[in-house]
Formats: C-alpha cells, sequence, structure tokens
C-alpha cells in the first residue's frame, strides 16, 4: 500500500492518552513482568494505536515521510506560534483535562528550570513535543506519536507490542528482517533511520539551533526500546551511549512532570520570550 493511501485512523481519544499510557509503563521502579502485564491492560485504543503503528511503519513509509516533511517546508512559525498551533489539537471533549498544549509544554520546560538545569535543558523541555504538529498535516496519530524504533532492520521485542510486527512487510524481508539490516555493526544512530513521528521531525526542525545534547533529547525521548531496555546497542556506537545520558535525564521530565494546576502563563511569558530570543531567529523553517 502507497504511503499516501494508507488510512487515518484515530485510536486514541486524544493524543494525551498516549503520555498517559507512557506514565503507567514507565513507572520508576517497575519490572520488566509488570511492563508487560500493563501492555496487556492497556487500554483497546491504545493496543489498535500500536497494531497500526507497527503494521504501516515499514523502511518505504519512513524513506516517504523522510522526503515529506525533512525539507521543513511547511512555512515558518516563530516557536509561541507553533505552539499555539498545537493548541488546536485539544480535545474539548476530554473531561479529565482543561490544560491546553502550551500548559502541558510549561510544566515540563519548569520543572527542569526549577531543578537548576541550564538555559539549553529548559528550552529543550518546552519545544519537545511541538512536532506533534504533524497532527495538524492530516498525519494519522500512530505516524506522530509512539515509542520509536529503528526501520530497516529486525525489530527487536523490548518494542512496546511487538506481536504487532506480524503484520508488518518487512518482518519478511530478505534484509531488513536481519538484525543488522542495511546498517554496519555499531556504525552510530545518526545513520539510522528511525520511525517516523514528532521526536524526528523535531530534531530536524531544531538541529541548527541547539547542543547535541539538546538534540538527542528530542531525537530519541520516545526511543524506550534502547534507553529503557538496552535494545539496539549493536547499532549505537560509544558517541551515542555517553550521550545516551542526556536522554536518561530529560526523561523523568517528558514523563513525570505533567499535573493538573496551571502554569501562570502570563507571568512566565517574559522569561520564554527572552529564553526564545537567546537561542532563535524570530521565526524558524517548519
Amino acid at each position: 500500500m502507497a504511503a499516501n493511501a494508507i488510512p487515518v485512523n484515530a485510536p486514541l481519544k486524544d493524543i494525551d492518552e498516549w503520555d498517559d499510557f507512557l506514565t503507567g509503563r514507565y513507572q520508576e521502579g517497575k519490572s520488566q513482568e509488570e511492563f508487560r502485564q500493563y501492555d496487556e491492560k492497556a487500554t483497546p485504543g491504545v493496543a489498535e494505536f500500536y497494531r497500526l503503528n507497527h503494521q504501516y511503519q515499514t523502511f518505504d513509509y519512513v524513506m516517504a515521510k523522510e522526503k515529506e516533511y525533512f525539507g521543513l517546508n511547511k512555512g515558518i512559525k516563530s516557536i509561541w506560534e507553533a505552539a499555539e498551533f498545537l493548541n488546536t489539537l485539544v480535545d474539548d471533549s476530554d473531561p479529565d483535562t482543561d490544560l491546553t498544549q502550551i500548559e502541558h509544554l510549561l510544566q515540563t520546560s519548569e520543572a527542569i528550570r526549577a531543578d537548576g538545569h541550564p538555559r539549553w535543558f529548559v528550552l529543550t523541555g518546552f519545544i519537545h513535543d511541538l512536532g506533534k504538529v504533524l497532527c495538524l498535516w492530516g498525519e494519522p496519530q500512530w505516524g506522530v506519536v509512539g515509542d520509536t524504533f529503528p526501520v530497516g532492520c529486525a525489530y527487536s521485542d523490548q518494542i512496546v507490542f511487538p506481536e504487532y510486527f506480524k503484520a508488518n512487510s518487512d518482518i519478511s524481508h530478505p534484509v531488513y528482517s536481519t538484525k543488522y539490516g542495511i546498517y554496519e555493526p555499531n556504525c552510530g544512530l545518526d545513520k539510522v533511520h528511525m520511525s517516523f513521528g514528532h521526536d524526528g521531525y523535531i530534531y530536524e526542525v531544531m538541529k541548527n539551533y541547539l547542543p547535541e545534547s539538546a538534540l538527542y533529547m528530542l531525537r530519541y525521548h520516545s526511543f524506550y526500546a534502547a534507553h529503557r531496555h538496552g535494545a539496539y546497542r549493536h547499532l549505537m556506537n560509544d558517541h551515542d551511549v555517553e550521550m545516551f545520558e542526556w536522554v536518561n535525564k530529560f526523561n523523568p521530565y517528558d514523563l513525570y512532570s505533567k499535573g493538573h494546576t496551571k502554569p501562570d502563563f502570563k507571568s512566565l511569558k517574559p522569561y520564554y520570550d527572552d529564553l526564545f530570543a537567546e537561542f532563535f531567529p524570530e521565526k524558524i523553517a517548519w
């Protein structure tokens, strides 16, 4: 099936349902056995989401989406404009939260700021989910969020719901189904194509503006098979392993900083105006 012919399915009630699933699945101190039990008890929407994700995230699909989006041809926006655009993803029918997407972003970045981390780290917390604007350009949920993983080589059994890869056409490909696939041993993740989604997209948007440690956080914050379970070390080089220490520092803020208390946007805005101006021109390409 051609990439542009894949149906746009929306099994999640809203995009934040995936975040809620992550928070439960990767709860600190949870054992591998408990991960599996949590998966089995996942809501039907989350299970269906991953069934679609694992079926359609093929190497050819990823290459087509990289060609479509990584040229950053969706216009120019300031960071605030991108965040306000993302706000339109809020589901007004969700009774559990009335927080906007900007308020969710501020919760993450403010938690990082409160712990005294560098300004670039605070900035990374604010922008890390801005790639979810892909949903507003017609991409299906399963092509925007979800645990990420390499394509063009064998799928690890450490990826959430690995059984759903049985429906993926790459599973029987003579090269893509092998351990190394199209890659060389320890080639480095910069040579590896990851499943398409908001992580890789926001990395492309930000790669000319932020330090490498921040870019690793953006690009791999959903690569849980690697930074939680140690999968794909055979593709990583020593530099990747070193830089994943930053991904691991970021991960708790991504999972556990969201709450129901609204940040005071008016009082915080001057700080973030100054922060954005430090790292970015007025508008950047998306």
